[in-house]
């Protein structure tokens, strides 16, 4: 190819012994690397001592290791190492031989390679991966000139010296550098002084070149992969930008490398540099081939329609609402155009959840299923079928009229293979269950999404789901084994969540609030009021809402009743505003207990029945059952408890059921606080005798709960209830060992001020 070296001498583009006019031009070409991959296969072809077991192993390295970009010589070795030391071994004694000897040697190597046409029975027959392989290097090898041939046994030697100067120990660089002067200026060869001045590293030798087409599309497909299914295993964000620009400084039309790299960029939330990705690459799509000219359908106009889609989505992500409906609306003009319903339909989708992130009510997601159904898109009607079922569970819809639409789309799932949706219906209906207080079913759901095996091929040994649903899952659970006291298993979760989703990956964010609440529910009752107030910021940080509800509850919890109220009426304002119904109850809730802290039990009720109203309208057992707990308190304190122990009945079933070890506590507290005052109404010593006995059975329940979630503070309450309720029944061993008990609790946790009688 005459082309090849007019390019070389107008325009020397050598790196490593890589010869490139058009890069994709040509099939391929000749490296260090692919030589010492050619004499991997060559030993493969000609050794007939390789086992069975290894040559299996063999086999199915071979092709990764030719589409895989270059490696350097320690990554080739220890990768040939795992499947067969003893082929390793030989090849770099080979390749040794070769680098230190002449280049005549080198010619000898290629002039001894098996003929792909003359082996039949052996792997280098002519259509197999291997002759294939082998016909073209030796078809670039032979069309190289001699100062190419030159300059790539200078490389082949480099990427050698580069293996050795890692190995060795103790290297000295003066008297390296001297030899390598003396060889240069013996083999004649004039090399530029920034060449001289500074060897390649290890790592920059494998990356400087061009790739050829098939290593550039395997590496961007495989690191595509990753990204999507395991992140970890990909390059990190830097060392995946560094090889994107080396591709891109080759060849600045290739689109798919500038898509790579929007998704790269996607990784480290950089706005900048993913839209400037994401607009090279649709102006890659545009600009080659005729058809974009005269085909506007197909051409020039689907590609810009779909840019504008993309970069509204892109804005959307990032929180730009204003310019993602700006990109929207030219997306939907462009389709309009076009009458492109596919294109207007997706429009729509992204419409609907644009208005949703604004905050404002939208009716269009029954008209964008609809419109899914008619243009026979499962995906789009499945994702507005479970957006229906979240406004629904929002909305105070029944849970058998939700699960029975998430049915429905699991038909529509499996029928068309929607692994994707498949996961985010097991997630919402986790949401959901955890919503209405169905704590047990909200494990099972989750648990089984954790042990379902994807619809997706298993390719380069992944098999996992990095998506937004297996993370909500795996947050759901963390939460559940925290709330029962298994704070150990809690912790193993979130440190799979850190490594699976890594902080600067999309949905970090999730597991990030979910380990501070955690933190802050354990110094809470810990009574380490200063931890919990200094993890507050990190949950504001992630969430408004939660940050202001954890800052008024230490604030409670510090006796400092008037900036609590402030902030809880505040927060309650805001809830009202954007309905969030269930953080509205619990704010009502926080509201009655500060009344408690000033005696005004009657003030609080009116607080506690709206909220009760509030969470039996819109089907929050688990919360209808907290309002009654709070209530049955108010009722105590108003001096009715017989009424009190009437209404905890109603709420302490899907307590002790579903509620977490603190909730269970509190709950068995009251009701032995209620037995202790109806006690002193019985008739008869025996019945009052027979009750306080049954208190103190309730109490001892209730002191187990708390020990196992490290409330120390209402352990050493239950150990001054125990210690006057023996007292009273006269068993004085009981009461010395429960009073020894709290005098320990008592002097490593001081009294905050506040009674035992006015809490729940």
């Amino acid at each position: 190819m005459a082309s090849v070296h007019e390019s070389l001498y107008f325009n020397p583009m050598m790196t490593n012994g890589v010869v490139h006019a058009n890069v994709f031009g040509v099939k391929d070409w000749v490296t260090p690397y692919k030589i010492t991959v050619l004499m991997l296969l060559d030993e493969m072809t000609i050794s007939t001592s390789i086992t069975l077991l290894d040559r299996r192993r063999l086999n199915k390295l071979i092709l990764p290791l030719l589409q895989s970009p270059d490696m350097t010589l320690s990554q080739l070795i220890k990768t040939v190492e795992d499947s067969c030391p003893q082929l390793a071994y030989t090849v770099h004694l080979r390749l040794q031989l070769m680098a230190d000897g002449e280049l005549k040697d080198m010619e000898h190597f290629f002039d001894m390679l098996p003929s792909p046409f003359n082996e039949t029975e052996s792997e280098a027959h002519k259509t197999s991966v291997v002759g294939l392989f082998m016909r073209h290097m030796v078809l670039a090898y032979n069309k190289l000139s001699f100062s190419q041939v030159y300059k790539l046994y200078t490389a082949l030697q480099q990427y050698y010296q580069s293996y050795e100067r890692k190995d060795s120990p103790a290297a000295e660089p003066a008297e390296d550098t001297d030899m390598e002067l003396t060889n240069t200026e013996e083999l004649g060869g004039k090399m530029e002084k920034e060449e001289l001045d500074l060897e390649p590293s290890d790592d920059e030798v494998s990356t400087r070149g061009p790739l050829s087409q098939k290593q550039a599309e395997y590496f961007l497909a495989q690191q595509a992969y990753l990204l999507k299914n395991d992140e970890n295993k990909a390059l990190d964000p830097a060392a995946l930008q560094k090889e994107l620009n080396n591709m891109l400084k080759f060849n600045p039309d290739f689109a798919e490398a500038h898509y790579l790299s929007y998704l790269n960029s996607m990784r480290v939330q950089d706005i900048f540099n993913s839209t400037d990705s994401l607009l090279h690459y649709f102006d890659r799509l545009i600009l080659p081939g005729g058809d974009s000219k005269s085909n506007g359908d197909e051409g020039c106009g689907r590609s810009l329609r779909y840019a504008a889609l993309n970069l509204a989505a892109l804005h959307c992500r990032f929180g730009h609402y204003q310019q993602a409906e700006l990109a929207l609306q030219e997306a939907i003009r462009i389709a309009q155009e076009s009458n492109d319903h596919v294109c207007l339909q997706h429009c729509l989708s992204w419409l609907y959840l644009l208005e949703q992130m604004k905050g404002s009510d939208s009716t269009l997601t029954e008209h964008a299923v609809k419109m899914a159904v008619h243009f026979c898109l499962p995906y789009l009607a499945s994702l507005g079928i479970q957006s229906l079922v979240q406004q629904g569970a929002v909305g105070g819809k029944t849970a058998n009229k939700l699960m029975d639409a998430l049915k429905d789309t699991d038909l529509l799932h499996w029928k068309h293979s929607l692994s994707e949706l498949i996961d985010i219906s097991i997630a919402q209906k986790t949401a959901i269950w955890r919503m209405y207080g169905k704590s047990t079913m909200a494990l099972q759901q989750a648990q089984v999404l954790l042990s379902m095996n994807s619809l997706e091929p298993v390719n380069l040994g992944v098999q996992q789901n990095n998506s937004e649903a297996f993370a909500v899952a795996l947050c759901h659970l963390s939460e559940l084994h925290a709330e029962q006291g298994l704070f150990a298993a809690a912790s193993e979760i979130l440190k799979h969540l850190r490594e699976r989703f890594p902080p600067h990956s999309q949905h970090a964010k999730l597991w990030m609030l979910c380990d501070q609440k955690i933190q802050f529910d354990r110094a809470m009752n810990d009574g380490k009021y200063h931890m919990a107030d200094s993890l507050v910021v990190g949950i504001a940080a992630l969430s408004k809402t939660e940050g202001l509800y954890r800052k008024a509850l230490v604030l409670k919890a510090q006796n400092q009743t008037t900036e609590a109220y402030k902030v809880l009426q505040r927060l309650l304002l805001y809830c009202e505003k954007i309905k969030g119904t269930e953080m509205t109850i619990r704010v009502m809730l926080s509201l009655a207990e500060l009344h408690w802290s000033s005696s005004c039990h009657a003030v609080a009720l009116p607080l506690l029945l709206r909220s009760l109203a509030v969470s039996r309208e819109y089907h929050l057992q688990y919360l209808a059952s907290e309002c009654i707990l709070h209530l049955a308190f108010s009722q105590l304190m108003l001096g009715i408890p017989e009424q009190a122990l009437n209404i905890l009945h109603m709420a302490i079933e899907p307590i002790l059921a579903h509620g977490a070890l603190l909730d269970k506590g509190r709950a068995m507290l009251l009701v032995a606080k209620c037995q202790i005052v109806t006690a002193s109404s019985e008739p008869s010593k025996q019945q009052k005798t027979q009750a306080l006995e049954v208190a103190v059975q309730n109490l001892e329940e209730a002191g187990t709960y708390f020990t196992k979630v490290d409330c120390k503070e209402r352990v050493r309450d239950i150990y001054y209830l125990q210690a006057r309720l023996y007292h009273s029944l006269g068993k004085t061993a009981e009461r010395n060992k429960c009073a020894m008990l709290f005098r320990q609790h008592n002097q490593e946790l001081p009294s905050q001020g506040v009674p035992l009688i006015t809490r729940l």
